[in-house]
């Protein structure tokens, strides 16, 4: 401001002083809402007292040669039908999320029938892990999964199987689909992952996304050797020719662990566990 001497003075305004606290609330108000959703949406590993000795805090400890992760209704129930049910596996532990489609919150082992991500361990080789994931992971909550989970694994001498479902709607190809033989299985692998294998690969520009991707990203900057086979699918909820489809795997599978050649007699209350 110009007095009549020609003098400047600077101007005080409380407008904007006023204005800049508002600013400084809003802000203040903004971050404690973040920290909030943050907190909500944390995600929980809980390891069940057999295992928490050998987990403690911070220093990864649990012993682990071979991880094996089943993401969705049908990679799922393929591990219930042919492996879980043919040896002494023990659950030993469960993550806990909550997201829009997930309310998996409990810090208490998971209710059957319930969507959940649920570990077990082999009893007479403890160093081989199952991982049963059936809820919905949302992205913000896939690094943090990744993370917490490998963090309670030593990564030396780690081997890591994924398997996944898919609709083949996102199965992008020049070629007609129709008649062909759904489902089908494709694979991706780490370049750590030296074997062959099981199946065809995935073709380009075809991209995984959610848990399987995340779990697979995770290994690929870690250098853990890890292979995913994902199955595309007509059928949307849990079915025994999209679980067969996964019997590839199983040659795999036998060198760690006593497998079923053929399906569980039990497989219906299998899918009805996991529709």
């Amino acid at each position: 401001m110009a007095t009549f001497f020609g003098e400047v003075l600077s101007v005080y305004s409380r407008a904007v002083e006023e204005d800049d606290d508002e600013l400084d609330d809003e802000n203040e108000e903004d971050e404690q809402i973040r920290r909030e959703i943050e907190e909500k949406r944390e995600v929980y590993i809980e390891w069940y007292p057999d295992v928490t000795q050998s987990v403690s805090s911070g220093n990864c400890t649990l012993q682990c040669s071979d991880l094996i992760i089943a993401v969705g209704p049908n990679a799922s129930g393929f591990l219930s039908a042919y492996v879980l049910n043919t040896e002494s596996w023990d659950a030993v532990g469960h993550v806990s999320l909550w997201n829009e489609k997930s309310r998996c919150t409990s810090r208490q082992p998971p209710l059957p029938g319930e969507p959940a991500c649920r570990f077990y361990r082999h009893r007479d080789n403890p160093s081989v892990l199952m991982c049963q994931s059936t809820c919905y992971v949302a992205e913000d909550q896939l690094f943090q999964w990744a993370d917490k989970v490998f963090g309670s694994l030593l990564n030396r001498g780690l081997n890591v199987m994924v398997l996944s479902d898919s609709p083949v709607a996102e199965y992008k190809t020049p070629d007609n689909l129709y008649g062909s033989a759904v489902p089908f299985l494709r694979s991706l692998k780490s370049s750590a992952f030296k074997d062959q294998a099981l199946c065809p690969a995935l073709e380009q520009p075809n991209i995984l996304t959610g848990l399987p991707a995340a779990v697979l990203s995770h290994c690929q900057v870690h250098r853990i050797p890890a292979v995913l086979y994902q199955c595309y699918t007509d059928v949307i909820g849990p079915d025994t020719v999209t679980m067969e489809t996964y019997k590839p795997a199983l040659t795999s599978l036998s060198k760690l662990v006593k497998v079923s050649t053929v399906l569980y007699p039990g497989i219906t209350g299998i899918m009805e566990y996991f529709s």
